[in-house]
């Protein structure tokens, strides 16, 4: 247990100042609203009406969120093999080989599907 020691004050101190901006910010912050503040913002042009409920926005644009998701998870698992690559020799070398395999036919999959255009 005292191994995670310094990991659990690090995240108690985190949270602590998550706590302490929030609350300062609702004790010093303005507390005056109008309508303009309360209004949508659209760089200066004139909001358009939005339906009620929100709208709905096309599933697409939820897929290439994924897809980025799936392609940054991929560049974390590539950093420790990288860091112990001397130490793995072949064996190392042939799984990276394998698993970047498996993510090019998942790319290459996707991107003849059109997932990555923004038409």
């Amino acid at each position: 247990m005292e191994l995670y020691t310094p990991v659990l004050v690090l995240a108690a101190i985190a949270a602590g100042f998550a706590v302490f901006s929030i609350l300062t910010s609702l004790l010093v912050g303005p507390s005056r609203y109008n309508r303009a503040k309360l209004d949508s913002y659209e760089c200066g042009i004139e909001p358009t009406p939005q339906p009620v409920g929100g709208g709905r926005f096309p599933v697409k644009y939820y897929i290439t969120a994924m897809l980025f998701i799936v392609f940054d998870i991929e560049i974390i698992f590539l950093y420790p093999w990288a860091v112990h690559f001397d130490a793995m020799l072949v064996f190392g070398l042939v799984e990276m080989v394998v698993f970047i395999a498996t993510v090019f036919v998942a790319y290459a999959y996707v991107w003849r599907r059109g997932g990555l255009e923004w038409d």
